[in-house]
């Protein structure tokens, strides 16, 4: 499985400074740059091409869905991810209308925040459960008259609103049948590269009990109980 090339774009560097720390050591993933504001994190992307933009909703200049529909445009193969402090379904909606293809809560699990890095490369759409439930709260306000007369939201965005709570509450329903932990996660990714526990514990500079134990927690976790099958539903549920 090849490298997934990240750019983070946070203008508070305690933020960034975390989000470097949890992903920039991580197997597979190789961090190419970081930004500060819009403008750096346009600059960067049409710069590097990386595989995924990690971005923040709120930022000096060209906020998070200015970003995202410049890079849309000017860099599709990047993947956007919005990460915020915010549950504003109309800001969900207007990130996903501009190309993002994951929106995740800044305070999400560790395990949540890679999962969604991997499945958006994966082709998948990750969304935080909080944001798909306000998606599907819009949905509902969305299906029902609104007899002081406001406007309703067109057609296809309501269809688009559907399609993304459902691929949402798909990856969601994956993570919580297999929550790995990002070690364990590392272990079934360098399994599925062909290495034998003495390799992963050399790479990963731990012993092999250890990878034999985190092994026999993933086994646990996926209901299976050796390394192909691990591997391969691993894959089926987008967790490598």
């Amino acid at each position: 499985m090849s490298t997934i090339r990240l750019a983070i774009a946070d203008d508070h560097p305690i933020v960034r400074s975390g989000l470097v720390a949890l992903l920039g050591d991580l197997t597979g993933i190789d961090l190419i740059g970081e930004a500060s504001d819009g403008d750096e994190a346009v600059a960067l992307v049409t710069a590097e091409h990386p595989d995924v933009l990690l971005c923040d909703l709120r930022m000096p200049g060209r906020d998070g869905v200015e970003v995202t529909r410049v890079v849309s445009e000017q860099a599709p193969e990047t993947r956007v991810i919005i990460l915020t402090t915010y549950e504003d379904d109309a800001a969900i909606v207007a990130a996903i209308a501009a190309g993002a293809k994951g929106y995740l809560i800044k305070a999400a699990p560790a395990d949540e925040l890679i999962a969604g890095v991997r499945a958006v490369v994966a082709g998948e759409v990750a969304l935080s459960p909080q944001v798909a439930t306000a998606l599907v709260s819009r949905l509902q306000r969305s299906a029902v008259p609104d007899t002081a007369g406001a406007d309703f939201p067109e057609a296809s965005e309501v269809d688009e609103v559907v399609e993304v709570a459902a691929d949402a509450l798909r990856w969601t329903h994956a993570r919580r049948i297999s929550p790995l932990s990002p070690r364990e996660t590392e272990v079934l990714r360098l399994v599925a590269q062909g290495m034998r526990n003495a390799q992963i514990a050399e790479r990963l500079y731990i012993s092999e009990p250890t990878v034999k134990t985190h092994l026999l927690r993933t086994y646990q976790k996926l209901e299976v109980n050796d390394r192909t099958r691990a591997v391969t539903k691993a894959l089926e549920l987008g967790l490598i």
